[in-house]
């Protein structure tokens, strides 16, 4: 029966080729523009304008040696590695927290704050940026990286709530009966039992933040203002503008920004799926 089964399972279907067509075209359509930027990266802007859809003849290293060599590329990184890890920082210390009590505790208007939570998925970032502009004005705030990292935690709570609720209810009553009968109190079962195993939520959450807050452009251009406190896709804005004859410089400078984010949600993708797989489940 078994291998009946297993017959059945690689028969040929006449779906398969449609679907390996659509397949390769989503692939070709997202990974072709990366290609073409980088490779175009490594040749001069003289041989970009005569062949744009060239390849490298010869390869063109000054290019990407000279975004190494300067030095406001390097304050954009540690800007943005600041910014990315105080808003992941954030958004999984509050959201675990604020989770945490929706799931397990009962009382009056938790399934409406739930709910408050998930309206908040309603609203962009773009609908508050005036107010938040006007408010951080006020408190003096603007060209300080806590004026991205308190908007980008604010905003990502809503997410982290929906994907951490669930994990959180899932974890069986029995197990914090067990752990009240053992002595712990409601934060040592948080802190021990619920915490270990809701870690693939928490990664998945931790990971979802740090990309978006890496991949920010609109809050770090409206509120830190230079490119000495700017992140690094604000900084290719900056680079662009300021080199903007300088078609290869810019494309080497693009490659280079993407190459962080890029490495990390690639690393960390299955367990961004084995994450929300489990939310699902919950």
């Amino acid at each position: 029966m078994t291998a009946l089964n297993a017959h059945r399972a690689s028969r040929f279907t006449w779906s398969q080729p449609f679907v390996y067509l659509i397949a390769l075209v989503v692939v070709a359509v997202t990974v072709a523009p990366v290609i073409y930027v980088i490779l175009n990266g490594f040749r001069t802007t003289a041989q970009i304008n005569a062949n744009p859809g060239g390849l490298p003849d010869p390869w063109v290293f000054e290019k990407y040696l000279a975004v190494f060599q300067n030095p406001n590329f390097w304050t954009q990184i540690l800007n943005s590695t600041i910014v990315a890890g105080l808003t992941t920082a954030g958004v999984v210390v509050v959201g675990v927290m604020a989770a945490f009590v929706i799931a397990r505790y009962e009382f009056w208007g938790r399934t409406l704050l739930y709910s408050v939570f998930t309206a908040g998925l309603l609203f962009p970032l773009t609908v508050a940026v005036l107010p938040l502009f006007t408010m951080l004005r006020t408190f003096g705030l603007l060209g300080n990286l806590s004026a991205v990292i308190a908007p980008q935690v604010a905003f990502a709570i809503p997410t982290t709530i929906i994907i951490l609720v669930p994990f959180l209810r899932a974890i069986p009553a029995e197990l914090e009966d067990a752990a009240m009968i053992d002595g712990a109190s409601r934060f040592g079962f948080f802190w021990r039992v619920l915490l270990p195993l809701s870690w693939p939520g928490l990664v998945t959450v931790g990971v979802l933040a740090f990309v978006a807050s890496w991949n920010a452009y609109l809050l770090p251009l409206l509120l830190l203002g230079n490119p000495a406190t700017a992140t690094l896709p604000v900084g290719v804005q900056y680079f662009s503008t300021a080199y903007s004859q300088d078609t290869a410089g810019v494309l080497a400078f693009t490659s280079v920004a993407m190459i962080p984010a890029l490495l990390f949600f690639t690393l960390a993708q299955r367990r961004i799926v084995g994450g929300l797989t489990g939310a699902v489940k919950g």
